[in-house]
């Protein structure tokens, strides 16, 4: 199976358990690989057969940037869902970042597999 990627996709949404977090828009990573057969949009050579990387970028910003949640790792379900479900996608790996949460670390975050890989 082939894999279709987006990398470091940055968008900026609430996300956190402190007070200060729930105040503030805090920018998010997202690495996200998706398993995808590109034969056939290899010899069609047309992006409506292909999986649009633009059109899943578009749907996670305008879903990431107006949610509101505690924790990276509900987040991180949640888009995957929309990943499987409106794209679909039988397999996703997703890595969620948050730079700078944690003195000393470039970025914390989690990295979540769902699906079956072909």
């Amino acid at each position: 199976m082939d894999i279709v990627f987006i990398e470091d996709l940055r968008i900026d949404t609430v996300i956190g358990i402190y007070d200060w977090e729930r105040r503030v828009r805090q920018t998010l990573s997202f690495d996200i690989e998706m398993a995808f057969d590109n034969t056939v949009p290899a010899a069609s050579d047309d992006i409506a057969d292909t999986l649009n990387y633009k059109d899943v970028s578009k749907r996670l910003i305008a879903y990431v940037s107006e949610s509101s949640f505690g924790l990276v790792e509900t987040l991180a379900e949640r888009c995957v869902a929309i990943i499987r479900v409106e794209f679909g996608v039988a397999w996703v790996r997703l890595k969620l970042s948050k730079p700078g949460a944690v003195r000393g670390a470039k970025a914390v975050g989690v990295c979540i597999e769902r699906g079956k890989r072909s």
